[in-house]
C-alpha cells in the first residue's frame, strides 16, 4: 500500500519526537563502560570485583586478545578470540585462567574475578580429568 502524503487531523510538524537511543556511534561503536562478549554475546561491565582490569566474560570465560604485556594496556594488534584453556593456582592460593588466542596462538594468564561463573570455573579446573589418556600419562610420570 502506498503511504499517505498528508495525515488527516494532525499537522506534520506536531509529530512526537523520536526516543533517545542508548547507542554511541563514536570510536569503537560501543559504550565506554562495558563490552559485548564474543562467545555468548552477553553485555559485560568493565567493573570486576577482585581485579582492576576485566579481560574475560564472567559467564563463559571467553576473552579477546587486546593486552600485550601489561594487563590493561590494550596494545595488542591481534584482537583474536581467546578461549579458556586451563587453570592453575598461584602459591598464595589465587586462581588463574590460562587463555590461548585462536588467531595467533599466544598464551596469557589472567586472574579470576569475583563474579565469574563458578560452574564454568569448576568445569575448567576438571577439564584435564576428562581426557583419560592424559590422566593416565600423568599418573605414570608420578
Amino acid at each position: 500500500m502506498p503511504r499517505r502524503k498528508h495525515v488527516r487531523g494532525r499537522d506534520r510538524s506536531a509529530r512526537r519526537p523520536q526516543r533517545h537511543k542508548d547507542v554511541l556511534h563514536g570510536h569503537g561503536g560501543h559504550r565506554a563502560n562495558d563490552f559485548r562478549c564474543v562467545g555468548c554475546r552477553l553485555d559485560v561491565s568493565l567493573d570486576a570485583p577482585g581485579t582492576a582490569h576485566r579481560n574475560h566474560c564472567p559467564s563463559c570465560l571467553v576473552s579477546l586478545h587486546v593486552d600485550r604485556r601489561i594487563p590493561g594496556d590494550r596494545a595488542a594488534d591481534c584482537r583474536g578470540r581467546m578461549e579458556a584453556l586451563c587453570m592453575f593456582t598461584r602459591p598464595d592460593g589465587e586462581w588463574m585462567i590460562v587463555h590461548q588466542c585462536l588467531t595467533c596462538g599466544e598464551l596469557s594468564a589472567n586472574r579470576i574475578a569475583g563474579d565469574d561463573n563458578p560452574l564454568a570455573l569448576v568445569r575448567l579446573a576438571l577439564k584435564p580429568l576428562q581426557d583419560t589418556a592424559m590422566a593416565g600419562r600423568a599418573m605414570l610420570t608420578l
